[in-house]
């Protein structure tokens, strides 16, 4: 149901990158995560670690629930920052939501049809040590509509060189080495809606 594409750079010196991903199946369609663990190295790759399996082992529950439960299992880490999608291909749906600073665009496939570019609004705090209030955000999604996430190593401007035709594994490449600033842990996940069900 969709294609996909990642990226990573890893800080010089450091034995494993502290960003990682997710792109899962659940019951309802796909749940995607680009989850930062606070810091560099092996501390901040546990901490993203745990998160990521979490989500993963609990996929099928509502996004803020999911957000809530890794809130609770990170407390004796670092913590985490990350974003997070949930798609729903069969009614043509994605409910998203983001707490720290890894970004979030979709970029509409038909970008004819006024805004080609949805930004995820991210909330300040950090998952397993403050949370803030939190609310999802749902929108429509058709075929072919690609959605963008970005952790911190990645500059903000990358938005404005996206398209919805590129190839996701291409995408992410170029956009982490046009963007990556390089004096952090990056990952760039893409993720193309490739088609909703009958």
């Amino acid at each position: 149901m969709v294609e996909y594409g990642v990226a990573k750079f890893v800080l010089p010196g450091q034995g494993e990158s502290g960003d990682h991903h997710l792109v899962c199946c659940n019951q309802s369609g796909i749940l995607v995560a680009a989850i930062d663990g606070i810091g560099h190295g092996e501390e901040a790759a546990n901490a993203s670690k745990a998160a990521a399996a979490l989500l993963k082992s609990s996929a099928d529950e509502p996004i803020i629930s999911l957000i809530e439960r890794c809130h609770e299992k990170l407390r004796a880490t670092r913590g985490v920052v990350l974003s997070l999608a949930s798609i729903d291909p069969k009614h043509g749906m994605m409910t998203w939501l983001g707490v720290g600073n890894v970004q979030g665009v979709l970029m509409r496939s038909d970008a004819k049809k006024g805004n080609g570019q949805e930004s995820l609004l991210l909330r300040s705090g950090v998952v397993g040590s403050q949370l803030p209030a939190l609310q999802a955000t749902v929108l429509p999604i058709v075929r072919g509509d690609t959605l963008f996430f970005a952790t911190d190593g990645v500059r903000n401007d990358f938005s404005v060189s996206l398209s919805a035709r590129e190839n996701p594994q291409r995408a992410a490449g170029r956009i982490l080495e046009q963007y990556g600033n390089r004096n952090d842990d990056a990952l760039v996940l893409v993720v193309r809606l490739m088609g909703t069900e009958p």
